[in-house]
């Protein structure tokens, strides 16, 4: 005798993503809270939501929730959890996404949004973002997305040959000395994959840093750091020292004298960079 049929059949999708949508920072039935951004905006949400949908919420909701010791008929919540350095904005545009696989978008928040993805390894949002900002490219956000990549684990996946061309543009919204410091971890964790020397992964992004834009006592500060693992050639550094004893960047190319668009004036640009103010 033949055992029973069974199948799955699938429901409309559009309706249960508005039924979700529903309970996007709805405070009923949540149970936990996040303290979102400066503005300290309450954020409400659903443990078992944000763990089976993110592997990252899974862990940060894994301790024990608060009231666990009260009787088993209560709703136990969790929190608050303080999240100081995200955007209220960028931080539901998340959370919408976890509960509805779809995500609000617009030119403000993309790049932002972007970056959390990729903290929070949410590669489909990482996609719907990286999608939305080509459709949508400008030079503007061309210089954003240079700078957002600096600030995310992402950055230390780059190879050295895309980090240098990123460090060549004169848009960075980075100062040169975050840069150095950007560039020292990026060696640092190339050196521990790869099996290789600082100096070597870091020869070619490194002729791109344009320390002659440092100060005096930064330099100075650089070479102390540079005797622990020789990221910076000698010759480099030197260069830049020349190029203050002078008052001009003599012996260094002209595009390595140039301030970035976030690069801090210092007393000594004027002379190295004639269109500088």
């Amino acid at each position: 005798m033949a055992g029973p049929c069974s199948a799955r059949l699938q429901g409309e999708a559009a309706a249960f993503t508005t039924a979700l949508r529903t309970l996007v920072n709805n405070p009923q039935f949540s149970d936990v809270t996040f303290v979102v951004g400066r503005e300290k905006q309450k954020v409400f949400a659903h443990r078992c939501v944000l763990a089976c949908r993110c592997q990252a919420f899974q862990g940060m909701l894994s301790q024990e929730p608060v009231g666990s010791e009260e009787s088993p008929c209560s709703i136990p919540s969790q929190g608050p959890f303080i999240l100081g350095n995200v955007q209220p904005e960028v931080f539901l545009a998340v959370i919408e996404f976890l509960y509805t696989n779809s995500v609000t978008l617009n030119s403000h928040i993309a790049l932002e949004v972007l970056t959390s993805s990729v903290e929070y390894g949410l590669q489909d949002l990482c996609k719907l973002c990286v999608k939305f900002i080509k459709d949508t490219l400008s030079v503007e956000q061309v210089c954003e997305a240079l700078q957002a990549v600096v600030r995310t684990r992402g950055f230390h996946e780059l190879s050295d040959t895309v980090l240098a061309r990123v460090l060549r543009s004169d848009r960075l919204a980075i100062d040169e000395l975050d840069l150095v410091q950007a560039v020292r971890e990026w060696a640092h964790v190339s050196s521990a994959v790869l099996e290789r020397p600082v100096p070597e992964v870091a020869a070619l992004p490194v002729r791109e840093l344009r320390l002659a834009l440092l100060s005096p006592s930064e330099l100075v500060t650089l070479e102390t750091h540079n005797q622990k693992d020789l990221l910076i050639p000698v010759e480099s550094i030197a260069a830049a020292w020349r190029s203050h004893a002078l008052w001009k960047g003599s012996g260094v190319p002209s595009r390595l004298c140039r301030p970035r668009s976030g690069t801090r004036p210092r007393d000594h640009h004027r002379h190295l960079d004639p269109h500088a103010k």
